[in-house]
């Protein structure tokens, strides 16, 4: 049973937009006979990638959804996950890695290190996981992997070690030099299936050499044997695959391979280093918590036999109804089984098990620890741990960034209301950094998501997959509130309405937090002047007004509540009258505080010729950008900045029209910042006007 867990890889495929991702996952699907036939991300004949099941993607070129496949290689068993790059779409990288033994980091040959192989490496980094590198696109022009080896060290921080040598580079790239096992590696055939071993190349030899000696230098740190073993000159290939994969298991090496996918070269040995260095389920120590047991933290043993424990990461719509899918910690789910929900403590009966493969899917009738399948009509959210019911453990959850941006949307047609509401509450299920709810002053429904792209898209599938048209309303900038100063406030909330009435006073101070924490809410009450099971109900009140603040209606933050002092009455106190003294108290200290308006500033990284380098600054500087740095190596240049997201809407044109579509841009949330005077004038204006018309933009 352990000799079958060894023999199982959980793995993902991650990078910068447009690295290659779905193109090389294609090319593992094609060798390893998964499929017959490779296709390309943007097919000419309309097929599509594999992995780019839905429309959308097929269209687009892009990775929307992370799809989930599996093969075999090596007698290893090896569950993919092939993850978007798109920064909109960071929740599918996030419970992706949340659920991988290792990870493959692609890196393009030209740009090499990008704004998004860095988001993607943060993301590895929260999670532990053990990565190898592959720098692709070596047929390129402008292709040069020592330079972004250099990248991965300087700018990620890795140990990254050349394992192989390109054999020419650009029109030229032909194949690669091994240098464990030094020789040299041709894929000929018409999609490269066949790997010639040869001589390494005469003019290469020298060179060669001196990368192995670097390297062995390198990965001889992560053994004493094989340090032995090169001072007696006695190396072997083993001992440098138990060094290598040491280091990788430590998360201090990085073993770096080349080739392109798209010209087929370079796939095979990547390959072969998936099985030989990345983690089996039995390398990596998953913990959760226990339940009955004050949530206290517990090891997850990679053991079939031992009762179960799974989470679902992931969820989706099928054709056939709600798929789960789930990564199965420790135990066993057969088919006919029955499972619960440690969240909702129900218990289901497992009808379907499939393994997945992109949209298609393989019955199975058992799976163990170490796996990842799918699970058919479990009602459940993303992030529920399931087990057998004899133990009550659940899984930490993943992290999950909050929305930035929203839109107003409403139906063009009154009959596809009701699929309107199917269509969002599938999405809220399936993605947990979509949001939607009801605007209660303009009675619209409004959505919320990562970005702009992130909202066309729901907005694009409701119309696709569920026939609603929907017309949307200009984007809104989810801002917040918060205080400026010390503020003191001393409240009573008096009111006779014949029979018993209502009395509660409060006195204290506000302030800012400094710690990044939303709300806090201290006691200093002595003596009993506020009675001590009145004490919550006061924090209540001032809870209920942090939902919207008096500037512009948006959540206050950052907000230090004290409570020092004030007065009940024997009969008119009760929990609703310090209710109402909270809420009371609220609203007479925060305009005494100085309260300000908060926006959210997205990191912009813009990458392109530099000879736009000047265009490009000045439409930033145009919409209040701050130029953090600039970089320009051979004629293409990387600009990073700090931008408004307020004033990043329509930016795509904008940089088209002055790059002549050369430039790419990324956009990823920063911090929150206060907004310039005239911009909180203007918001307050427009706050206030809305309010006396009722008539939400």
């Amino acid at each position: 049973m352990i000799n079958e867990l060894q023999k199982i890889r959980n793995i993902g495929i991650s990078a910068h937009i447009d690295s290659g991702k779905t193109t090389l996952t294609e090319r593992i699907l094609f060798y390893t006979n998964r499929i017959h036939r490779i296709a390309e991300v943007r097919g000419k004949d309309g097929v599509g990638a594999t992995m780019d099941h839905m429309e959308l993607e097929k269209e687009r070129g892009i990775t929307i959804t992370s799809a989930a496949t599996y093969t075999e290689w090596n007698k290893h068993h090896v569950n993919i996950i092939d993850t978007p790059g798109h920064v909109d779409f960071t929740i599918e990288v996030e419970r992706s890695l949340r659920v991988l033994d290792g990870a493959v980091l692609i890196l393009c040959g030209v740009a090499g290190v990008q704004s998004q192989s860095m988001t993607v490496d943060r993301q590895m980094k929260r999670y532990k996981v053990p990565r190898i590198a592959f720098i692709n696109k070596l047929d390129r022009s402008g292709a040069n992997p020592r330079k972004v080896v250099e990248g991965l060290r300087e700018k990620l921080r890795h140990n990254a070690v050349l394992m192989q040598l390109p054999i020419g580079l650009e029109n030229d790239f032909a194949g690669v030099v091994d240098l464990v096992r030094m020789n040299a590696l041709r894929f000929e055939g018409e999609n490269g299936e066949h790997v010639v071993v040869e001589e390494i190349p005469a003019d290469m030899q020298g060179e060669a050499d001196v990368a192995r000696e670097q390297m062995l230098d390198a990965v001889s740190m992560f053994s004493d044997e094989l340090m032995e073993a090169i001072l007696e000159d006695k190396v072997t290939e083993e001992l440098i695959f138990e060094a290598v994969r040491n280091g990788v298991l430590s998360l201090e090496l990085t073993p770096v391979f080349l080739g392109s996918a798209y010209k087929n070269k370079g796939v095979q040995p990547l390959l072969d280093a998936v099985t030989a260095y990345l983690p089996s389920p039995l390398d990596v120590e998953n913990t959760g918590v226990d339940l009955s047991n004050d949530e206290a933290s517990v090891v997850i043993e990679s053991d079939p036999g031992k009762p179960l424990v799974a989470l679902a990461f992931k969820l989706e719509d099928g054709r056939y109804g709600q798929l789960t899918y789930i990564r199965i910690y420790q135990g066993t789910v057969t088919k006919g089984s029955s499972i619960v929900n440690a969240r909702t403590k129900r218990r289901h009966k497992i009808g379907r098990l499939v393994r997945m493969h992109s949209s298609e899917m393989e019955e199975i009738d058992e799976a163990r620890a170490g796996d990842i399948v799918a699970l058919f009509g479990i009602d459940c959210a993303s992030g529920d741990t399931f087990t057998d019911g004899s133990v009550d453990l659940a899984m930490s959850a993943m992290h999950v960034p909050d929305p930035v941006i929203s839109l107003s949307i409403k139906c063009t047609d009154q009959k596809a209301m009701a699929n309107m509401g199917k269509a969002l509450g599938r999405f809220v299920r399936e993605d947990p950094t979509f949001r939607t709810e009801v605007d209660q002053e303009s009675g619209e429904t409004v959505i919320s998501g990562m970005g702009e792209l992130h909202l066309e898209v729901y907005v694009e599938r409701m119309k696709r997959e569920y026939e609603v048209a929907v017309e949307t309303g200009a984007p809104q900038v989810a801002y917040r509130e918060t205080i400026s100063q010390r503020a003191d406030y001393s409240y009573t909330h008096k009111k006779q309405t014949g029979g018993s009435g209502q009395y509660a006073k409060v006195a204290g101070y506000v302030e800012p937090l400094t710690d990044g924490n939303d709300f806090e809410f201290v006691n200093e009450v002595r003596g009993g002047s506020v009675p001590t099971e009145y004490i919550p109900s006061v924090e209540k009140g001032f809870q209920q007004m942090l939902e919207k603040g008096r500037l512009i209606g948006f959540p206050v933050l950052g907000m230090k509540v004290v409570l020092s002092d004030g007065q009940s009455h024997s009969v008119d106190s009760s929990d609703m009258a310090f209710q109402a003294a909270g809420r009371g108290a609220f609203r007479e200290v925060y305009g005494k505080a100085k309260p300000i308006i908060l926006e959210p500033v997205m990191k912009l990284a813009v990458e392109g010729p530099g000879e736009f380098q000047g265009a490009v600054i000045k439409t930033i500087m145009q919409r209040r950008g701050n130029v953090i740095g600039t970089t320009e190596d051979d004629g293409f240049c990387a600009i990073e900045a700090e931008v408004p997201l307020q004033e990043m809407f329509g930016y795509a044109t904008d940089l088209r029209s002055v790059t002549q579509g050369k430039a790419e841009f990324t956009l990823e949330f920063s911090k929150y910042s206060p907004v310039p005077a005239e911009v909180k004038i203007a918001l307050m204006e427009k706050y206030a006007d809305r309010r006396q018309t009722g008539d939400e933009e």
